[in-house]
C-alpha cells in the first residue's frame, strides 16, 4: 500500500494567530508537516528560530517561496497584507491558508480566486468559528427542525472593552486595510449567518464608537472607525430577519451569544466557544476536555408544546467537532485538489466581503443596501 504523501507546510508571520491556532493544528494533522517559518524581526522572546529550531527559517517573502520543497503558504499577516502575499504565493505555485479577515474588498477576493483556480491551486479562508460547537448546535437545531421555520436569529459578540487595544495592527488599522470590528469580528459572524442563510436581500448599518456615544460613518479618517457595529440583514424570499451586534460597552455577567426564534421554539445561548481560551492557556486539541463546554453552560430551549403552553429545557451543546476537523478538511482538499472540498472557499468569502461592502455603504448612505 503506498504510503500518505506529506505535504510541506510554511508559516508567514509569527504572532497569537501562527502560534496558536496554526502550527498546533499543522503538527496534529497526518498529511501535513511543519516546514518552514517567515519571521522578519525575531527577537528574545518572540523567535520563531528558538521555538521551532528544526525548520527553515526565513526574514524575507521571496526565499521563502522559492523553496521548490514548499507545499502550502499559510498567511498568519495582518489583513492588509494578504492580497499580494497571497497572490505571490499562488503564481509561486503553492497552495495557500488565508487568516482572516482574508482581503479588504470582494474584487480582491474574486481576483484571487481565479487566480487559484487558473493555477490549479487550493485557496481556503481560515472561518475556524465554522466550527465553534455553539454554531453547530445552532445548525443542528435549525436542520432538525426542532424550532420549526426560522423567523429571526441574533448572533452576537458583545464584550466590556472601555480600554481600546494597543499594540497590534488591530490597534490601528482601518476597514480601508481589513481592519476594525467590522471585518475583525463581524467576519466571524457574517460567515456563519451566510452558511445558514445565504446572501441576504438587503443590508442596514449603524457604526458607533460606544466607547465614545458617537455614531460614525466609517469614512476612512481614525476618529470616523466605529469600534461598534449593528447589522440588519433580511431575506426577502423567507422573511428571515438577522441582527448582527458587536459591542465594546456591554456590562453585563453572561454576554449573549446567539438567540434563534422559530414558530415551534427559540434556544437562546451565552458566552463564547471554549476553544479559543483554551488554546491561549496552552491547552491542546487533544485534550480530553477540549471544545467541551461545562453543563452550566449550555443553551437555553424553549419548545410549543400541543396545548399552546411554552417549556424550557436545557439544550447541551453539540458534541465538539474542534478546529481540527477544519485542518482535517483542508488537507484533504489540498490532497485531492477538489475545489468543492475545500472548507471554506474564496469565493464564499468574497460573498461575506460583499455583505460588509453593503453594509458600508449603507451606514454612509442610512439606507438599506443590496448586497
Amino acid at each position: 500500500m503506498a504510503s500518505r504523501k506529506q505535504f510541506n507546510v510554511g508559516i508567514v508571520g509569527y504572532g497569537l494567530s501562527a502560534k496558536v491556532f496554526h502550527i498546533p493544528f499543522i503538527a496534529l494533522t497526518p498529511s501535513l508537516n511543519l516546514h518552514s517559518i517567515l519571521q522578519r524581526n525575531p527577537s528574545q522572546g518572540n523567535s520563531a528560530p528558538a521555538d521551532h529550531p528544526n525548520v527553515t527559517h526565513h526574514t524575507a517573502l521571496e526565499p521563502f517561496l522559492a523553496d521548490p520543497a514548499l507545499d502550502i503558504v499559510v498567511l498568519c499577516t495582518p489583513p492588509n497584507t494578504h492580497y499580494p502575499f497571497a497572490r505571490a504565493a499562488l503564481e509561486a505555485g503553492k497552495h495557500v491558508l488565508v487568516e482572516k479577515p482574508f482581503v479588504p474588498t470582494s474584487a480582491e477576493a474574486d481576483a484571487l480566486a481565479e487566480l487559484a483556480r487558473a493555477k490549479g491551486r487550493v485557496l481556503c479562508v481560515y472561518q475556524n468559528r465554522r466550527w465553534d460547537s455553539d454554531f453547530l448546535t445552532v445548525r443542528k437545531l435549525i436542520a432538525d427542525g426542532t424550532l420549526g421555520r426560522v423567523v429571526e436569529l441574533e448572533t452576537h459578540f458583545d464584550r466590556l472593552r472601555i480600554q481600546p487595544p494597543v499594540g497590534s495592527w488591530k490597534a490601528g488599522m482601518g476597514m480601508k486595510e481589513g481592519g476594525g470590528a467590522l471585518f475583525d469580528l463581524g467576519t466571524h459572524l457574517l460567515d456563519q449567518v451566510f452558511v445558514l442563510f445565504g446572501m441576504p436581500s438587503g443590508v442596514y448599518a449603524k457604526f458607533v464608537r460606544q466607547r465614545e456615544g458617537r455614531l460614525v460613518k466609517g469614512q476612512g479618517e481614525a476618529l470616523d472607525e466605529p469600534d461598534s457595529v449593528t447589522l440588519v440583514l433580511s431575506y426577502e424570499e423567507t422573511g428571515v430577519v438577522v441582527y448582527v451586534r458587536i459591542g465594546v460597552v456591554s456590562v453585563e455577567s453572561k454576554q449573549v451569544r446567539f438567540w434563534v426564534r422559530g414558530s415551534k421554539g427559540s434556544y437562546h445561548k451565552t458566552g463564547l466557544d471554549p476553544q479559543e481560551d483554551q488554546l491561549r492557556v496552552g491547552g491542546k486539541a487533544t485534550d480530553a476536555q477540549f471544545g467541551r463546554e461545562d453543563e452550566s453552560r449550555f443553551g437555553r430551549l424553549s419548545l410549543l408544546g400541543e396545548n399552546g403552553s411554552v417549556e424550557d429545557h436545557v439544550c447541551p451543546t453539540v458534541e465538539p467537532e474542534t478546529y481540527l476537523k477544519f485542518y482535517e478538511l483542508f488537507a484533504k482538499a489540498v490532497e485531492n485538489g477538489k475545489e468543492e472540498d475545500i472548507p471554506v472557499p474564496a469565493t464564499q468569502a468574497a460573498q461575506v466581503l460583499r455583505i460588509i461592502e453593503a453594509a458600508r455603504e449603507s451606514a454612509k448612505t442610512g439606507r438599506e443596501v443590496a448586497p
